[in-house]
C-alpha cells in the first residue's frame, strides 16, 4: 500500500473524529488550544490504537483466508463507508460539551475509532507495515482533530455532515479499488 492510500485511508477514518471536534469547538465558548490538543490527543491515540489491535486480530487468521481475504476488506470499508454517510446524511446531531476529561473523551475516542479497529483487520490481509500505518492514521486523526476543534469554534456545524459523507465516500472507494485489484490480477 502506498503513502498515497494509506493517506486516503488515514483521512476518511479521521473524518467521524474530526466531526466530533467540530462539535467540540461548537460547544467552546472560547477555544482554547491546550483543549485542542487534548481532543487531538484523544483521538489520534486511539485511531492509531485499534488498526492495531485490528490487525493482531486479523494476522491470526490471515492464512486461513488469504483465498477471501479481498471480499473481506472490500465489504469491512463498504459498511464503514456507508455507516459514515448514513449518519452524515441523517443530521441526526451528537450531544457534546467542552469537557475534554477521561470521562469525557474516552467514550468519544472508542465510538469514533471502532471503524479504525476493522481496517486494522484489512491491513493484516493486505501485509501492510502496520507500524508505519497506525503511527501514520495516528498522526493525520491528530492533527485533523485538533484543527477540527478550532474550525467548530469558529464556523460552526455548517462542515460536520459534509465531513462524514466525505469520509465514507472514500472509505468505500478504497475497498473497490482492493476489490478490482485483487479481481484484476493486480
Amino acid at each position: 500500500m502506498s503513502t498515497y492510500e494509506l493517506f486516503i485511508i488515514a483521512v476518511g477514518l479521521s473524518m467521524d473524529a474530526l466531526a466530533v471536534a467540530i462539535c467540540k469547538g461548537l460547544s467552546m465558548a472560547k477555544m482554547s488550544w491546550k483543549k485542542g490538543i487534548i481532543v487531538g490527543l484523544w483521538f489520534g491515540g486511539f485511531q492509531a490504537l485499534m488498526p492495531l489491535i485490528g490487525y493482531l486480530l486479523g494476522a491470526q487468521f490471515e492464512s486461513k483466508i488469504t483465498a477471501f481475504d479481498h471480499w473481506i476488506a472490500f465489504i469491512l470499508l463498504g459498511l464503514i463507508g456507508g455507516n459514515m454517510i448514513r449518519e452524515g446524511v441523517s443530521g441526526d446531531e451528537e450531544k457534546t460539551d467542552d469537557s475534554v476529561s477521561i470521562k469525557s473523551m474516552l467514550p468519544l475516542a472508542i465510538a469514533t475509532s471502532i471503524d479504525a479497529l476493522a481496517v486494522g483487520v484489512t491491513f493484516a490481509f493486505l501485509r501492510v507495515n502496520i507500524v508505519y500505518a497506525v503511527s501514520f492514521i495516528g498522526v493525520i486523526t491528530f492533527l485533523l482533530s485538533t484543527v477540527g476543534v478550532k474550525v467548530g469554534n469558529v464556523f460552526g456545524a455548517r462542515y460536520k455532515s459534509k465531513a462524514e459523507i466525505a469520509g465514507g465516500v472514500i472509505l468505500i472507494l478504497m475497498g473497490l479499488k482492493i476489490l478490482i485489484e485483487h479481481l484484476m490480477g493486480g
